[in-house]
C-alpha cells in the first residue's frame, strides 16, 4: 500500500508564494516519479509538474518560469515552489506517485489565490 499525505496549501494573494509538499510511505521504490497536478473547478485535471527519481523533470506551460518541483527521494517526499501566484492558479493541487505502472494519488489540497 502506498500513501500520500499533501500539506501547505492556504489563501494567498496574487503575486504571493506558497509551498507545497507531499509525502510518501508504504511501499515505496526507486525509479519512481512523483509530481503535481491540479483541477480548478469545471475543468480538466492538469499537469503541474513532475520529477522523476533521476531528476528529470517536466512544467506545465503555464508555470513555467514561476513553479519549481524538488524532491528528497530519501524522505520520499517532493515539493512544489509556487510564486508569483496568478488568479488562475486557484484549484485543488494532487500529489501523484508513478511507480512500476501504477499510479497513486493523494487527497489534494486547496490553494486559493485571491485578493
Amino acid at each position: 500500500q502506498v500513501q500520500l499525505v499533501e500539506s501547505g496549501g492556504g489563501l494567498v494573494q496574487p503575486g504571493g508564494s506558497l509551498r507545497l509538499a507531499c509525502a510518501a510511505s508504504g511501499s515505496i521504490f526507486s525509479m519512481n516519479a512523483m509530481g503535481w497536478y491540479r483541477q480548478a473547478p469545471g475543468k480538466q485535471r492538469e499537469l503541474v509538474a513532475i520529477k522523476s527519481y533521476s531528476g528529470t523533470t517536466n512544467y506545465g506551460d503555464s508555470v513555467k518560469g514561476r513553479f519549481t518541483i524538488s524532491r528528497d527521494n530519501a524522505k520520499n517526499t517532493v515539493y512544489l515552489q509556487m510564486n508569483s501566484l496568478k488568479l488562475e492558479d486557484t484549484a485543488v493541487y494532487y500529489c501523484k506517485l508513478l511507480q512500476r505502472g501504477n499510479e497513486y494519488w493523494g487527497q489534494g489540497t486547496q490553494v486559493t489565490v485571491s485578493s
